[in-house]
């Protein structure tokens, strides 16, 4: 093909227009993609950030029907249903390691204090 031939062939100019606007386009949509994911990542809930806390305290009740213990602050904390109860009863002084969940306070782990 020639330097003519290429000047005066219409489809071969609309691919290179085509190709061209397809490279113009690759780099600001990956940009835009970039911009989208970090403002997402800025407005996302801050769950991401839970941190598991403790407290150092006494259990005042244990429910073992709504797998709850009652601590003497005077806070109710949920245990999952494999939780062990065992030597676990009113006046026995605990650490509970918890993380708040929709309000509420799990436990992730539990000692016993002597």
């Amino acid at each position: 093909m020639t330097a003519g031939e290429f000047r005066h062939n219409p489809e071969t100019i609309l691919r290179l227009y085509q190709a061209c606007l397809i490279c113009l386009k690759v780099p600001a949509m990956r940009f835009l993609i970039a911009a989208l994911l970090g403002t997402a990542s800025l407005l996302s809930p801050l769950s991401g950030f839970a941190q598991s806390s403790d407290v150092e305290a006494t259990i005042q009740s244990v429910d073992l029907n709504d797998l709850t213990l009652t601590l003497d602050d005077g806070k109710t904390y949920k245990v999952p249903e494999e939780f062990n109860f065992e030597g676990l009863e009113s006046g026995v002084k605990v650490l509970v390691f918890y993380t708040e969940v929709d309000g509420s306070r799990v436990v992730d782990d539990l000692e016993i204090v002597q």
